[in-house]
């Protein structure tokens, strides 16, 4: 009776799917919650622990000044133990001595791990991957969550546990899934659909084959049922679409479980998504961000020396921040040290426990949650490591987690809801990211900088963190932002796949007064990953002044003549150069090479009221910093932050009270000084007034916050 059901349903669901029209987009999240403080705890799972200790737990969190935790999305087995048979007792008695604690939960959706029963019972849950490699029980994140019988399960518990807990006062918001990915599935349910979306989108096969240029070795297709699995796929626009497809299953899944939420749950009870860091290729997050009221992202670093300087934080939380044009959660941050083995333990130093919760407090975040409470004593996560090490007594972790607490019950209300406004914003492209991932400018780098491999995400971030060493705060625009118009300033790495819109408004954007800096790659292929049949580049000719037909790998780093930007030892490029022929644009810098030297590196065009700075190549650290310096003087930007001492970063916001506020960071082991360049106010960690131009010393690894005097 019970397989017949499930069928039933099944059927049900896969006919509602068909046309992929989430249920969810009926139910639009309200306004962005504001919240009265910072949200301050860990995830906790008391299920986990090697003996009953609940007790001690949650009076050891109230004593740290912990305010909020997350439960329940990693054990669907204990909620369903046996298929239908559902249990609440366990959860029930850690909400309720959380709450006499007074502290908030957040409830996980428990869907991206399945029960052993369920994979037993419907294997076909269990994702295909390519090559009719099928997953097996054991890992997590092994299903293919587009599998009716899968949905069926999962809606049946979601509704289960938001109706149980939509009363509850003390649960204030819902996590739907965890690091939702496509986890590779290409099972044959998944396959069908997607050749219905692309019967949707091209309207016939020749349709198809004419934008996938399919008569490349006679592939082209005359009829649907002809369409190959994307196994081996080995066209450009099949990978690009198939990639699309994807990230539109994850969107799908996701928004279709907060639709569930909100209409089982209660509409005081936030709904959001905890992102596994940030710029995948797998996941629209953008998309994904429209059915949340809030996103939220887990942010690991390393800790200690040169590795812990908070660029990396910020990218994920600037990129996260950028979703809404808003505040956002932290679902996961490191407690102690982290890995799937012993093999990269390294725990912070102290101060950097601290540091790094203001780190993500200056980026906007309202919430910062450790991943975990507690140290696991056996499998894949014994050596990710919680507040508590596995002999689960206080520590020196939990004793600057309690500082940070402390503080934060006196300070979050002037911290919480901070708003960022900055005048410099990187345009970010997921089909770029996934067409050089497919056709890569560069093998390994030779040389440093840059890290290891040079692609894509490797520019991103490069361009992101010479921004960051300036203490240029900056924002990300995507490939649908249909104004740049609030900016000063937009910096494009890359744009090798865009349509003649997108090109378009970044011309009219550059053409009304906007500045853009763009580099090599960039209009190169259209939105079905063609390189386009015109000159380049292409639509973006006029904007930038000049043209070319001519490309080169570089076998080897190449100088820039007469060092135009004083880089010294840095004054090199290397990976890629493209033979631009000047029409309009000004050259600023020339390869100094006997045969690349009779063509510039670097030029410069004013177009309309604006100008465009082009990088033609794959610039040195230092170089990439020189000419992003440039373009920022030339607009004004930058300061008065610009001579602080090299290990202080700083952040600037406006709070809930229209106050401006002020973070500075000291990332090193060193004690650092420096004046206060910012009107005068309270030093709220400090408790003590600070004067305009004031001399200020942070200790190693210290954050010291201002709040200016008068409204903002």
């Amino acid at each position: 009776m019970l397989k017949r059901t499930v069928l039933s349903c099944a059927l049900s669901y896969a006919l509602a799917a068909a046309l992929h029209a989430p249920a969810a987009a009926q139910t639009a999240p309200a306004a962005p919650p504001e919240f009265p403080t910072v949200l301050y705890g860990a995830a906790y799972y008391h299920e986990y622990m090697p003996y009953e200790r609940l007790e001690k737990d949650v009076a050891m969190m109230k004593a740290a000044g912990f305010n909020v935790v997350r439960l329940g999305e990693s054990t669907w087995s204990l909620w369903e133990p046996e298929n239908g048979r559902f249990e609440y007792a366990w959860m029930d008695r850690v909400i309720d001595a959380m709450g006499k604690a007074g502290i908030k939960v957040i409830m996980g959706t428990p869907t991206y791990s399945i029960p052993a029963w369920m994979a037993r019972q419907n294997p076909e849950i269990l994702a295909r991957k390519f090559n009719g490699v099928q997953n097996t029980y054991g890992m997590r994140q092994n299903m293919n969550t587009d599998s009716a019988a899968y949905r069926f399960y999962a809606e049946r518990l979601i509704r289960k546990i938001a109706a149980r807990y939509k009363d509850n006062p003390n649960v204030i918001g819902w996590q739907v899934d965890n690091e939702t990915g496509t986890y590779g599935a290409a099972n044959d349910d998944v396959f069908v659909r997607f050749q219905h979306y692309l019967e949707k989108k091209f309207g016939t096969p020749e349709n198809l084959s004419k934008a996938w240029f399919l008569n490349y070795w006679g592939q082209n297709l005359h009829s649907w049922v002809d369409l190959p699995r994307p196994d081996g796929a080995q066209s450009t626009g099949y990978k690009l679409e198939w990639s699309r497809w994807g990230q539109m299953r994850v969107t799908d899944f996701l928004t279709w479980q907060a639709g569930l939420i909100r209409e089982s749950a209660s509409p005081r009870q936030f709904v959001t998504h905890d992102f596994a860091g940030s710029m995948h290729g797998d996941v629209n997050e953008v998309a994904v961000g429209r059915a949340l009221d809030m996103p939220a992202v887990n942010i690991y670093h390393w800790g200690q020396r040169e590795y812990y300087n908070g660029a990396g934080q910020t990218l994920d939380a600037d990129f996260t921040r950028s979703l809404k044009r808003g505040n956002f959660l932290v679902t996961e941050t490191n407690a102690q040290s982290t890995d799937w083995s012993s093999s990269f333990q390294y725990p912070p130093y102290d101060g950097q426990f601290r540091q790094d919760v203001y780190t993500h407090l200056a980026n906007g975040a309202n919430m910062v949650e450790y991943w975990h409470w507690a140290s696991v004593h056996a499998n894949q996560e014994t050596y990710w490591k919680g507040v508590l090490s596995h002999d689960l007594e206080p520590n020196r972790a939990y004793a600057e987690m309690s500082r940070t607490g402390r503080e934060l019950q006196k300070i979050g209300p002037r911290l919480v809801n901070l708003k960022l406004h900055n005048d410099v914003a990187i345009l970010w492209s997921r089909d770029t990211l996934n067409a050089l991932n497919d056709m890569p400018f560069a093998k390994e780098s030779q040389w440093g900088g840059t890290g290891t491999k040079a692609d894509y995400g490797s520019l991103v971030r490069q361009i992101h963190r010479q921004l960051y060493d300036m203490n240029v705060g900056t924002d990300f625009v995507f490939d649908d932002t249909q104004d740049f118009s609030s900016y000063k300033m937009l910096v494009v790495p890359s744009l090798y796949v865009a349509d003649e819109a997108l090109l378009r408004r970044i011309s009219d954007y550059v053409k009304k007064g906007g500045h853009v800096v763009m580099t090599f790659k960039s209009g190169f292929a259209n939105e079905n990953a063609a390189v386009r049949w015109t000159m380049a580049p292409g639509p973006l000719r006029e904007a930038l002044g000049f043209h070319y037909q001519e490309f080169s790998n570089l076998a080897q780093p190449l100088a820039l003549k007469g060092d135009p930007f004083q880089a010294g030892a840095e004054n090199k490029v290397q990976h890629w150069a493209e033979f631009l022929e000047l029409d309009t644009a000004k050259a600023l810098a020339w390869y100094d090479h006997s045969f690349f030297g009779r063509w510039p590196a670097i030029t410069s065009n004013q177009f309309g009221a604006g100008k465009l700075v082009y990088e033609g190549t794959y610039l040195s650290d230092k170089l990439q910093k020189a000419v992003l310096q440039s373009s920022l003087k030339e607009l004004g930007l930058g300061e008065p932050e610009q001579p602080l001492p090299a290990s202080v970063r700083t952040r600037s916001g406006t709070n809930g009270y229209k106050r401006a506020v002020h973070y500075y960071f000291n990332y090193s082991g060193t004690e650092v000084s420096f004046n206060y360049p910012r009107k005068a106010g309270i030093n709220l960690l400090a408790d003590r007034r600070v004067a305009a131009s004031e001399k200020l010393t942070l200790a190693p690894w210290d954050v010291a916050i201002i709040e200016e005097d008068g409204k903002h």
